[in-house]
């Protein structure tokens, strides 16, 4: 259960991050208030789930959903430049979330 309120959890760190985006410096209230609310949301779900799971494995996981969504977005969507550089370094902190996992307990 607590892997599943993470996943959640990753998954809100990139809506929460592209509506930033939309806000335009917050200068869009609307997309201002909802991506902060989202990630108040991500936040909590985070922290629920620490009560079951370790913590730097937690938050890399977290950390890298958010991180590796948010650049796949961005290339897919908003034409942000796709790389070869860009892409192995994307999986690279895939590598590093799953062997924190493995070796976490």
């Amino acid at each position: 259960m607590a892997w599943g309120i993470l996943i959640v959890a990753g998954l809100l760190e990139i809506v929460w991050s592209l509506a930033l985006k939309k806000a335009e410096g917050l200068t869009r209230p609307f997309w201002a208030v909802f991506g902060v609310a989202v990630a108040m949301i991500s936040l909590g779900m985070l922290s629920y789930a620490l009560r079951d799971l370790p913590v730097g494995t937690a938050y890399a996981v977290w950390v890298g959903i958010g991180a590796v969504g948010v650049a796949v977005v961005g290339m897919l969507f908003l034409r942000e430049p796709v790389s070869r550089i860009r892409l192995l370094s994307l999986g690279a902190i895939i590598i590093g979330a799953a062997g924190l996992n493995l070796v976490g307990g």
